[in-house]
């Protein structure tokens, strides 16, 4: 029994130490980078890691997400409130020049920044409690199944407090990382974050009017199409047509197609139109939805059908409420 204890004490400390070893070489990998790719000095990188810190809540957090266990009919019921469609309201009209003025400049309809500002954050009010840095070293070196693209975040966000002058241990943000109004990952904020109101910042945490030009650029990056439709809801699906359900996110069945196949799919569209064919569960059963250009683009944001539709629907409850 003692040989067995000493081996297992023995195997432990080897495990620890091989884990220890490749956390430092993967942090002197990561800094040389920094270094040679964006002109940083070493001891700042360093002295920027030693005040990250490792969390295990945010890898039991992004291991088990909540929202994956929802069907639709579970997941629209935290979106589509009564309480976050009159907030809506009012952060359009609190927001409305600066709105205007997105929807002039990038195609985007106020209704659906406005949305997603409100699905992501509730207008705001709820944009995360976690350092990023802890974030974003946490999944980056502690978290191999996506330590490549955390990793990427992570240079990210140090090129991003740079260029804002942000001391790198300040933002809060989502336990992945992601922050401000709009939730934007660090990439998305050096591509696609603007100074809408031209203070010479492109504060998404605090300012509205940046927060509100940098979801409108970003959707019309992604190819927002401009008084184009979004979805509808469809009728005459049956088991033959789950072949259109397979075919995935992105628009590749024409509205023919669709129509020969027996659905229907409403008036007003054109046959050549892409679609794809969105399939959503409830409790009361399914109900299916075409996904167009402009559906797409929303799951652009966030790679989930369940997102975009309650973006979408939560959009429309805001401009009906609205009066328009």
């Amino acid at each position: 029994m003692t040989q067995i204890l000493r081996f297992i004490a023995c195997f432990s400390l080897f495990l620890c130490t091989t884990g220890l070893h490749a956390e430092t070489a993967a942090i002197s990998s990561f800094t040389d980078k920094m270094v040679k790719e964006h002109g940083f000095d070493r001891a700042e990188v360093t002295l920027i890691l030693e005040q990250a810190s490792k969390r295990q809540d945010i890898i039991d957090k992004i291991s088990r997400p909540a929202e994956h266990t929802l069907n639709w009919g579970q997941y629209r019921k935290i979106f589509l409130t009564d309480k976050r469609t009159r907030q809506g309201v009012t952060f359009w009209n609190r927001n409305e020049q600066a709105l205007s003025r997105a929807e002039k400049e990038y195609g985007v309809p106020a209704q659906f920044i406005v949305a997603i500002i409100g699905v992501e954050t509730f207008y705001g009010r709820i944009t995360g409690k976690d350092r990023v840095l802890d974030a974003l070293y946490t999944l980056g070196f502690h978290y191999p199944k996506r330590s490549k693209f955390f990793l990427s975040e992570l240079e990210n966000f140090l090129v991003l407090t740079r260029e804002e002058e942000i001391d790198p241990s300040k933002p809060k943000g989502s336990y992945a990382g992601a922050m401000g109004l709009g939730q934007f990952m660090p990439s998305s904020y050096l591509s696609y974050a603007v100074d809408f109101d031209g203070d010479g910042k492109r504060d998404i945490w605090h300012n509205e009017t940046d927060a509100i030009g940098s979801v409108a650029n970003y959707f019309a990056r992604h190819g927002w199409k401009k008084n184009q439709p979004v979805t509808r809801q469809v009728s005459g699906v049956d088991k033959r047509d789950q072949k259109f359900v397979k075919a995935g996110m992105k628009p590749s069945i024409s509205i023919a197609g669709l129509k020969s196949a027996g659905i229907d799919v409403g008036k007003g569209l054109s046959d050549d139109m892409l679609s794809s064919l969105i399939e959503l569960e409830t409790n009361a059963g399914k109900e299916y939805w075409l996904g167009l250009a402009n559906f797409y683009t929303i799951t652009r944001y966030n790679h989930s059908n369940m997102y975009a539709m309650a973006v979408y629907q939560l959009s429309e409850r805001i401009r009906q409420k609205r009066g328009l």
